[in-house]
């Protein structure tokens, strides 16, 4: 039997309840061995951060895992080190030889994610939903719907109100 290829899997992240709901859900469902998985982070558009000049047209370059531990790329990103993100990271590396990286974007979450499918080749995009109520959702506008509409690649939407014993 021919050996699938791997694959390049982006996540939504801005370290969420729900984002990470999203993580988890894909690490279990969806990552093959060998599969790259890029984590896609959008600042606002007003952040002020040492990087955004250099990269606010194009988004940061590819950061590996070993990078995304260091104190310095928090600090370069404006992103707040997140141990538990890590872990889930550094556990899909070990366990089934997944490559992690990171990409930061600044800008409006649902154009920048819907380029990010185009920009990084993915093959599968997993958001999670806030699930806002309708009052907030018609202010605010929902990204993930936003995202399942606009991307050119399918899109899986983990919802956040998912209980903690869901199946993996």
């Amino acid at each position: 039997m021919a050996k699938a290829s791997s694959r390049t899997v982006g996540i939504a992240m801005d370290f969420s309840p729900t984002s990470k709901l999203a993580l988890k859900w894909a690490v279990h469902n969806l990552i093959n061995r060998d599969d790259r998985i890029i984590l896609i982070n959008v600042q606002p558009p007003q952040a002020d951060h040492t990087r955004k000049d250099l990269f606010q047209d194009t988004g940061s370059p590819l950061v590996p895992l070993e990078e995304f531990r260091e104190m310095n790329f928090t600090k370069q990103y404006g992103i707040a080190r997140d141990p538990e993100v890590i872990d889930i990271l550094d556990t899909l590396s070990r366990t089934k030889g997944a490559k992690a990286m990171f990409k930061v974007y600044w800008g409006d979450p649902r154009e920048k994610l819907c380029n990010a499918v185009e920009d990084l080749q993915l093959n599968s995009l997993v958001i999670g939903s806030r699930g806002l109520g309708p009052i907030k959702r018609v202010l605010m506008g929902s990204v993930s719907k936003y995202v399942v509409t606009n991307a050119s690649c399918p899109v899986t939407v983990v919802k956040g109100n998912q209980s903690s014993n869901s199946r993996h």
